[in-house]
């Protein structure tokens, strides 16, 4: 296992119980003493981003739960660097937020392909020392990130991709049911 960082998957284990977080992918945007920030992945809400900024009619771009803090937030991950200020380089060509007004132009002006953004509603958080006990408890798999799996795997594929990604015994997790005791 990789220790918890910017860049980082946290993977839900397969009898994880938290409604929240079950059999979800999370990417850690930022790690540090005082808590972890992060994104899920693979949680697609029926919303598009047109219906939640109105002034983006007609880009039907989809949103995903990024997690149930602050639900009120829009955050976004995307591979345009030179284009987006202020934009977080969390690793692997994954870039975190940046300029706003500059992103809204773009998507105006027609120049961000829907397949290097992804938008989220809320985040996921943790308070110090929070992670570090998530992870004692094995409640996580670790796996670094590619862009291939934030940006180009179906969203409802990415939790059994990162458990494939990690290989060997975590492999055959794909295939568990979601409470053993139902099998």
């Amino acid at each position: 296992m990789i220790d918890p960082g910017p860049g980082i998957l946290l993977i839900a284990d397969p009898f994880l119980k938290d409604p929240n977080f079950l059999r979800t992918v999370v990417l850690l945007c930022e790690h540090r003493e005082e808590g972890s920030f992060g994104l899920v992945l693979n949680k697609q809400i029926e919303q598009t981003l047109d219906e939640l900024l109105s002034d983006l009619d007609g880009f039907s771009f989809p949103v995903y739960y990024g997690g149930p803090v602050q639900m009120n937030t829009l955050h976004f991950l995307h591979q345009y660097p030179d284009l987006i200020p202020d934009s977080v380089n969390v690793g692997n060509d994954i870039y975190w937020g940046g300029n706003f007004e500059s992103l809204t132009a773009l998507i105006k002006a027609n120049s961000i392909d829907e397949e290097k953004i992804k938008f989220f509603v809320g985040y996921s958080g943790w308070g110090d020392g929070q992670l570090s006990g998530e992870m004692k408890e094995k409640s996580w798999l670790t796996v670094s990130a590619t862009k291939d799996l934030v940006f180009d795997t179906r969203h409802d594929e990415i939790w059994k991709y990162s458990l494939k990604h990690l290989g060997g015994e975590f492999e055959a997790m794909v295939n568990y049911p979601i409470d053993p005791q139902l099998n």
